[in-house]
């Protein structure tokens, strides 16, 4: 009886206490120090990295979300640093007809804002713009054809550098003898991420 008295008195206490932690003495006697184990779970920092994960979208997401709005080929991702449209994400895609249009995202909630095409349409279009017309349809293929057999696309390309840091702009690049997507962080440079296979390197200042 006074066995279960007893218990019942150590029960209370840590109860009153809060039940926070326990000592046990056999550890105390092997290592000359008492182990203390949390009966609850630590609380996680909240203020730590809640704007990343919460209200920012990332370049990766961006790019998806552009896609499922208008399918097609992601040939680039930029956020605009300045002006009206600051924050911004302009996700240019190349879709099945040939056409290139440019996907607005909101940096905040991921959310496509509109769409648009970089030139206007053909009927207001004089001689000058149907040149353009004919040059952004020229590099759209280019672009396409350059992706042809790639492996990895640009929201890929994003996810590969972000362990680096937060991705700002993400563009085709088939300038060189190998296609590659070069890939901007805010703090971290520029990266290189080559289309066929996956593999990310620095790139260095002249």
């Amino acid at each position: 009886m006074k066995r279960k008295l007893v218990i019942a008195a150590v029960a209370a206490s840590v109860v009153i206490g809060g039940g926070t932690a326990v000592a046990f003495a056999d550890d105390e006697a092997r290592t000359g120090a008492a182990e203390v184990r949390a009966t609850k779970p630590v609380a996680a920092d909240r203020t730590e990295g809640s704007t990343a994960s919460s209200s920012k979208a990332t370049a990766a997401e961006v790019i998806a979300a552009a896609l499922r709005h208008t399918p097609g080929t992601a040939v680039g991702a930029d956020r605009e640093d300045d002006g009206a449209d600051a924050g911004t994400w302009h996700v240019d895609v190349v879709q099945a007809d040939g056409v290139e249009r440019t996907v607005a995202v909101s940096p905040d909630t991921g959310k496509v804002l509109g769409v648009h095409r970089d030139t206007d349409d053909a009927d207001d279009a004089d001689a000058a713009d149907d040149d353009a017309d004919d040059t952004d349809a020229d590099d759209a293929r280019a672009d396409l054809a350059a992706l042809k057999g790639a492996d990895v696309d640009a929201r890929e390309a994003a996810l590969a550098v972000a362990a680096e840091g937060a991705v700002t702009d993400v563009e085709l690049d088939d300038d060189d003898r190998a296609t590659v997507w070069s890939v901007d962080t805010a703090k971290a440079g520029e990266w290189q991420v080559d289309v066929r296979t996956g593999k990310v390197t620095q790139e260095l200042d002249d």
